[in-house]
């Protein structure tokens, strides 16, 4: 008979589970103490942060609330005779009696040491005082001037009367007053102006590169070379080439820039003659030029004009060598003028000084 399979007691069924579950569980521990485990992580040092330096303009110091001050300059004289239109951030030029114009320069942040010569205030410079909210200096006045300076109360400071202004004798009178912003300024504490304001900017300056013929976006269409759809690039309505540029105000005054690529500026020209300053004897030179057509016409016998200067009318904004149609509007004498393109959207204008050509609507600008 064969032999008998031994029969396993409990008990060493128990020792076997046991050994079983201690065998498991000390590969559980080697597994999450020994293997199971991330290797080592190198410590990153986090990245400091770039910052990006803020440009600032400077043709004005924008943290500055220094009072603008506009002062009126005669027109009448040789191109070399004028002090202190380089320095001044915005210049307006606008038609007076007998078809000649007149300059209204305004100064901020700069101490100009020689600014003239000063003549006489029109009423309707008063406009464009007002909407830079400036200190205004003038030698004598019209009367309609003299009224409107009282009604509006304007802080202007008069020649007449006011002593913050020199003749220089060896120029024949009345082409001979000259001021500085120093004596300006020192005068408008005096007479208890305010030297400084929170409404002084106008233009809507940028500190980035304005180029006119950049695109403002793309449109798709079909090449008809490849037969393929591209995307062709689209510049503003009514883009011009602006390497010369001709402003007449009447049959024998004009106003005329040329470009000068390298530079990057427009030269400036009386009746074609380079128009020089009277200290350094440098052209004239601007970063922008603004159009404004305004209609205007006679008062009276003296030949004294009036201007359409609030509603709304055309122009053209020129700089880096392109021009291109815009829209003026101005709700009230002392409203600021806003220079749209024709979308609606407010300009940029380029970091740099301003001439604002006011000219008659009657009139044609020559842009090429």
């Amino acid at each position: 008979m064969g032999k008998e399979r031994r029969k396993i007691s409990k008990k060493e069924i128990a020792i076997t589970i046991f050994i079983i579950i201690l065998g498991l569980s000390i590969s559980v521990l080697i597994w999450v103490f020994f293997i199971d485990k991330d290797p080592p992580q190198k410590k990153q040092t986090p990245k400091p942060e770039t910052i990006k330096e803020e440009k600032k303009l400077t043709i004005v110091d924008e943290d500055s609330n220094a009072r603008p001050i506009a002062v009126m300059i005669d027109n009448n004289i040789g191109n070399g005779r004028h002090a202190g239109l380089q320095e001044s951030y915005i210049n307006y030029e606008i038609i007076v009696e007998g078809g000649l114009t007149r300059i209204m320069a305004v100064f901020k942040d700069r101490n100009v040491s020689l600014i003239g010569p000063v003549r006489s205030s029109r009423h309707y410079f008063l406009d464009y005082a007002l909407e830079s909210n400036t200190i205004y200096a003038h030698y004598g006045w019209s009367p309609y001037a003299q009224n409107d300076i009282k009604t509006l109360g304007v802080n202007n400071i008069n020649g007449i009367y006011d002593a913050p202004f020199w003749r220089d004798t060896s120029i024949a009178a009345p082409h001979n007053v000259f001021t500085s912003t120093e004596k300006l300024y020192a005068y408008a504490k005096q007479k208890n102006y305010s030297t400084t304001t929170t409404n002084w900017k106008l233009l809507n300056y940028t500190t980035d590169e304005v180029n006119l013929n950049d695109p403002i976006s793309t449109t798709i269409q079909v090449n008809p070379e490849t037969g393929k759809k591209e995307k062709i690039p689209v510049t503003r309505d009514g883009l011009l080439t602006a390497n010369s540029v001709s402003i007449p105000y009447s049959y024998y005054q004009t106003r005329s820039y040329t470009y000068n690529k390298e530079r990057k500026v427009y030269l400036r020209y009386m009746n074609n003659t380079p128009h020089l300053d009277k200290e350094t004897g440098e052209q004239l030179y601007y970063k922008n030029i603004i159009i404004e057509k305004v209609r205007n016409y006679q008062l009276d016998n003296e030949g004294r004009q009036d201007l359409n200067t609030t509603g709304k009318g055309e122009g053209y904004y020129i700089t880096n060598g392109y021009a291109i149609p815009i829209y003026w509007t101005k709700s009230g004498r002392s409203a600021k003028t806003i220079y749209t393109y024709k979308d609606g959207s407010e300009i940029e204008v380029n970091d740099g000084n301003t001439f604002i050509q006011i000219m008659p609507s009657s009139y044609s600008p020559t842009i090429k």
